[in-house]
């Protein structure tokens, strides 16, 4: 630092500047990982969630299609931003966690035991299971993670709504060359 206040005249910001491994640090938030990738900071992962938390609260009373078309216009975006960096199974999970949020919303949305069972009926969920969801006495959280709620909301009945997933999204913006065939 005296080198470059010194003899450089450059103003360092000392908050900014730090000597530390590689991994440790972040830049425009990335992180380059131990093999060299680049991966996603901590802390862009944790800003991202905190903004998904506000657009699928569940007290908003908008629609959920409307909900679907803020999510994306966010995640579409952020996952365009951070195109090159390695984060498959971590957007996979925020997929899925993304998903759950908007189950919860879904079932609140419901707000009563007979409209919620009538719900997951017309999903295809059979009577009985959807009845027992209806009437348990779990919160909104608990029962979106239950088996009838993801068998009648699938990823496809999400997809059908106009949810983008954003492990397909990163996927499809890789160079055709580093896409894997399945």
């Amino acid at each position: 630092m005296a080198f470059l206040e010194g003899q450089l005249r450059l103003k360092v910001n000392r908050q900014k500047s730090a000597v530390a491994p590689v991994w440790e640090r972040s830049f425009l938030g990335h992180r380059l990982l131990s093999d060299g990738r680049l991966g996603l900071a901590p802390k862009s992962l944790a800003r991202a969630k905190e903004r998904l938390r506000r657009i699928t609260r569940r007290n908003r009373g908008i629609a959920l299609e409307r909900m679907i078309g803020e999510a994306n216009s966010f995640t579409t975006g952020w996952v365009t931003y951070f195109r090159h960096a390695a984060c498959k199974r971590t957007l996979r999970e925020l997929d899925e966690w993304l998903r759950r949020k908007l189950r919860c919303v879904r079932l609140k949305q419901c707000k009563r035991v007979k409209p919620t069972a009538d719900f997951l009926v017309g999903l295809g969920v059979p009577v009985r299971r959807a009845w027992l969801l209806a009437l348990s006495g779990k919160g909104w959280w608990r029962r979106s993670g239950s088996p009838p709620v993801h068998e009648a909301m699938t990823v496809q009945w999400f997809a059908g709504l106009g949810l983008v997933s954003l492990s397909a999204h990163h996927a499809a913006l890789q160079p055709v060359g580093n896409r894997r065939v399945r």
